[in-house]
């Protein structure tokens, strides 16, 4: 899961498998398989490079 904050500023974990699509329209909302969604104050490419942290967090250790 990645951390991210509402427009409101309060903080969410959102499961990465759930991810369907992001878009900025100018912000970003991000909409689960669920059909569930959300407007986050973080951009795609921050969200981008979040996951990206994520799944090397996970692979790295698997292989320890």
């Amino acid at each position: 899961m990645i951390y991210l904050t509402r427009l409101n500023g309060g903080k969410i974990a959102v499961n990465l498998d759930l991810i369907e699509f992001m878009e900025e329209t100018p912000d970003t909302v991000i909409t689960l398989t669920t059909g569930r969604k959300f407007v986050v104050k973080e951009t795609m490419a921050e969200i981008r490079k979040e996951i990206i942290k994520f799944k090397k967090e996970v692979f790295l250790n698997l292989k320890e």
